[in-house]
């Protein structure tokens, strides 16, 4: 097949209980009395699209925009969208979104009655949502009935009973030879028949007691309201793992001649992962690693997810094409086996499979957050955003950006760029009382060696303005070109990967990689023998000591990352996890670099 032995691979790769109701805030969804069972209502969280909350639903865009005709233009954190119940029979059964029902929480709702109104077990709704919590049981959420109902028959079970039949004595017959006869003892047949201490007389009728199995029907008792409730609190116990199985599948293209560019990144993924695997077990962790060359296409996945090591795995990690993944994504689902996308933030399984951890975080989550930082961090500044024309435009963050301004009722400035005038157009927006932030609307390199110089000269003959630059996660690969103009413009930029190659975690690393492979890693952002290397400390440590359901305890997993920070956020109560990790990499005037972390 196609499994590759570790260490052959890696040799080869070196050469070359209460009743608990809903409560949230008085926020007021809809009454009972008002929800229309082809509708629900879905309250919109930061970073969440059209089309992605159209997914997760199975239902189209234009359902949406049909039903709520201000979507149209743009939708915004907090606002209730109505959503019509998707039919079952135009669902196919290959569907993420599956054959539910979608239930929006109401005031005075509980696990218990919703169980009643749906007739359903309170069990059933409590696996379909695995994300079902106290904490997230409140007003104004959404959650899946599933179509399986309760049985309403009664349910029936043979037993042993106890009956009398009626017989007549015989002549000549004894006491004796009566109990003989039926196998009972004297006490028992006169404890039944006390006309017999007179003794037994011919032509008597007495009751003979036998054992005789019945059938008997009996209704299942349905869980008082208090243990049902309870079950949103219970404590889950923690599945721990003795030897941990790890599938890692990636296009290595062993078949190529000459492996690409492309490839050479997944092989040093794999050797990141390998570093990884070995310092877990220096610390007594028993791994056991499958490597799987998954090629180009479906063919060569449906194969590997008949081996054996998948069927047995606790963690699957890799599959790059979104036509690998989603295959790949179901199969775990159905084992309940952890999967974990590495590379791309454009895959929808996430959405409704709870099996799914999404490392890229999803560019929508990504702006929506890195606008909250910006507006966090510049709230007393004068803000300048510098409309720079450019294939690159940051179109989609600029526009989450304004949102978050006009939220906070945040003033900002806006300059087109015109060459010839610019340092005389940007010096008329700028502030003497306020500290000054220019915020170009594009990432590019060549957007940024249009302005950086007089931008500069202007910071250092007027430190008067106090000049910040805000920007992007791709201008950590300009640091060869603009490394001294972002020191001198204090510059901030926001990224969901960085490693200071100053900082010591990154030398151990670097130093690490060349003595195992006798090479230096591809200068490349983000480095993909970090990001595999950080992918499996993160992961193998949470299933050492949280076990294979780790995903209940994430909020106590602290892992020092080398360049990739995780805090994985579950997107619905049903859905998978997303990594909505975000750092704010400030270069500071006094030629420092410092990384923070925004959980």
């Amino acid at each position: 097949m196609n499994k590759i032995s570790v260490y052959v691979l890696a040799f080869c790769l070196s050469l070359g209980c209460t009743s608990v109701y809903s409560q949230n805030n008085n926020r007021r969804i809809t009454t009972s009395n008002e929800q229309n069972s082809d509708v629900f209502y879905h309250t919109i969280e930061r970073g969440q699209t059209v089309y992605a909350i159209a997914t997760m639903y199975g239902v189209s865009v234009d359902d949406i925009y049909r039903m709520n005709p201000g979507s149209k233009e743009g939708i915004k954190a907090g606002a209730i969208l109505k959503i019509p119940q998707k039919d079952a029979a135009t669902v196919p059964a290959e569907s993420l979104a599956g054959d539910y029902t979608y239930h929006t929480i109401q005031p005075k709702e509980t696990l218990y009655s919703l169980s009643l109104k749906y007739t359903i077990p309170a069990e059933s709704i409590i696996q379909a949502n695995p994300g079902l919590s106290t904490s997230t049981f409140t007003i104004g959420k959404t959650i899946r009935i599933p179509a399986t109902r309760i049985e309403t028959l009664p349910t029936t079970e043979k037993k042993s009973v106890t009956k009398e039949i009626e017989y007549t004595i015989q002549k000549k017959e004894t006491m004796y030879r009566i109990c003989r006869k039926f196998n009972i003892s004297s006490n028992e047949l006169i404890k039944h028949n006390p006309a017999l201490r007179n003794g037994v007389k011919a032509g008597m009728t007495i009751k003979i007691p036998v054992q005789a199995e019945e059938t008997v029907v009996e209704v299942k008792k349905m869980p008082g309201e208090r243990e049902v409730n309870a079950l949103l609190s219970a404590p889950k116990d923690i599945k721990k793992v003795d030897r941990i199985k790890i599938a890692l599948l990636l296009p290595f293209m062993t078949n190529e001649p000459v492996p690409s560019a492309t490839t050479s990144r997944f092989v040093e993924y794999y050797e990141g992962l390998l570093l990884a695997v070995d310092s877990m077990r220096n610390m007594g962790c028993n791994i056991e690693l499958s490597v799987y060359d998954t090629g180009n296409g479906v063919q060569k996945i449906n194969e590997i997810l008949k081996e054996d090591a998948l069927q047995e795995a606790n963690l699957i990690i890799g599959a790059v094409q979104n036509e690998q993944i989603t295959p790949v994504a179901n199969f775990a689902q159905k084992r309940n086996i952890k999967y974990v996308i590495p590379f791309t933030s454009k895959n929808d399984d996430v959405l409704s499979n709870a099996s799914v951890f999404q490392i890229n975080t999803p560019h929508s989550y990504l702006y929506s957050k890195a606008a909250q930082a910006g507006c966090d961090l510049f709230s007393d500044y004068n803000i300048i955003l510098l409309d720079i024309k450019d294939k690159e435009n940051k179109t989609d963050f600029i526009k989450a950006f304004k949102s978050e301004m006009k939220t906070r009722q945040m003033e900002y400035k806006e300059l087109p760029f015109r060459p010839e005038t610019f340092q005389t157009d940007i010096e008329q927006l700028l502030s003497t009382t306020k500290r000054n932030v220019i915020v170009p609307t594009s990432g590019s390199l060549d957007a940024l060696n249009k302005f950086k110089s007089p931008l500069r000269m202007l910071a250092e003959t007027k430190p008067e303005y106090g000049i910040t630059l805000f920007g992007y996660p791709e201008w950590q690969t300009y640091t060869r070109e603009c490394l001294e103009d972002f020191y001198a413009l204090n510059t901030y930029i926001y990224s969901n990967f960085y490693a200071d190659n100053l900082a010591s975690n990154v030398q151990d690393f670097y130093t690490l990689y060349k003595t195992w492979y006798s090479k230096n890693l591809i200068n490349t952002f983000p480095k993909y023998g970090i990001l595999g290397f950080d992918t499996g400390m993160y992961f193998l440590g949470a299933i050492r000591k949280y076990g294979s359901n780790f995903e209940n305890n994430l909020d106590k997993i602290n892992y020092p990352s080398v360049q990739t920070g995780f805090n994985f956020h579950r997107v619905n109560n049903w859905g998978g996890f997303i990594n909505t990790n975000l750092f704010i990499v400030h270069y500071k005037n006094d030629y420092t670099v410092t990384r923070t972390e925004l959980k």
